[in-house]
């Protein structure tokens, strides 16, 4: 029985071990996801703005404009392996208490990988558009150097993000990207029939590679109508839509990071603390089965058989030998 329970507790730590192994790899990357139900608002804000108002018809010049971005997840509409997120975004002019300019979306993705995928009613500002490369308001949880193919909303395609080194964002480590779009005709507006609209950014995010949260934004937006005939190449601005350069906030940054700690908790669980304990009492349990297992020193097989052997032995001697003559 003792070693029985012996080879039971060695094969356990065995296996503990084994686990310990494999979890920080493999196990982790099938627990660790980005979530159905996620809500969340960040807030980017810009001075000395210019803009095409809808509302005055007109260009407005030296704004101050806050834009609100909303998450919701629709966890009814996702499964385990894909999210999908609903999100408004609404810019308003603080300065001269305007709106400027609402944009909605549907998206869907692969929970772990942050790659977008073609279900759900996938759509921006109501129409279907077929979305693909990564999300970029997150990133591939376990996000590397290098470049990514992110969406972009304005040119409905993809377009590369570059690793452009790395910063702390409150305390956490992350990686920079960028992505850079120079001036591109966009095609026409309802404002003018004549005059091609053209689109540039500057975009940067600040990710956190352990969880691929996005933490930091800065995007400086440039849109405008340019002049007729003005060619593709040199293009002249006729009508600014809109000119800004947006930023998030420091409240923003905060609550982003407050929220990634949870996720980072989870992933230093998965990755360091379960492994290091599943490793301690494998070697515990490994090193507790491979005594019980051994035999106790004076039941050992060999000496048992040795010693059955001189007994054997001796009783033959004594058989062979002469008897002893009769006392007188």
């Amino acid at each position: 029985m003792r070693r029985l329970t012996g080879l039971v507790l060695a094969g356990a730590g065995a296996f503990l071990l084994v686990i310990a192994i494999v979890l920080p790899t493999y196990i982790m990357s099938q627990l660790i996801e980005f979530p159905l139900n996620e809500y969340q608002t960040a807030t980017l804000t810009a001075s000395d703005a210019t803009y095409f108002s809808p509302v005055k018809l007109t260009e407005i010049t030296g704004a101050n404009l806050r834009a609100t971005y909303t998450i919701k997840g629709d966890a009814a509409a996702g499964n385990g392996s894909t999210a999908v997120w609903d999100e408004f975004a609404y810019t308003y002019d603080t300065t001269n208490n305007l709106p400027v300019q609402p944009m909605t979306r549907t998206f869907a993705f692969n929970r772990a990988t942050a790659d977008l995928v073609q279900c759900c009613g996938e759509n921006i500002n109501g129409k279907p558009v077929v979305q693909e490369g990564i999300v970029g308001y997150v990133f591939p949880i376990g996000t590397k150097k290098q470049t990514y193919q992110v969406f972009d909303t304005t040119l409905d395609r993809p377009v590369p993000f570059r690793y452009a080194g790395s910063a702390a964002v409150d305390g956490v480590a992350t990686y920079t990207f960028v992505n850079v779009v120079a001036p591109v005709n966009v095609g026409y507006t309802p404002l003018s029939a004549s005059e091609p609209e053209y689109y540039s950014m500057h975009l940067e995010y600040w990710v956190d590679p352990e969880t691929g949260a996005l933490l930091r934004v800065s995007e400086d937006e440039d849109e405008y109508l340019a002049k007729a005939g003005a060619g593709t190449s040199a293009a002249t601005p006729a009508v600014t839509l809109l000119n800004a350069d947006l930023t998030t906030t420091p409240a923003t940054v905060a609550s982003l990071v407050r929220l990634d700690h949870r996720g980072r908790a989870k992933v230093t669980l998965l990755r360091v603390v379960l492994p290091l304990v599943l490793a301690i009492a494998g070697v515990l349990a490994l090193l507790a089965g491979v005594i019980l297992a051994r035999r106790p020193r004076g039941q050992d097989p060999g000496a048992l058989a040795a010693a059955g052997a001189l007994a054997a032995a001796g009783a033959l001697a004594a058989s062979d030998a002469p008897d002893a003559p009769p006392a007188p």
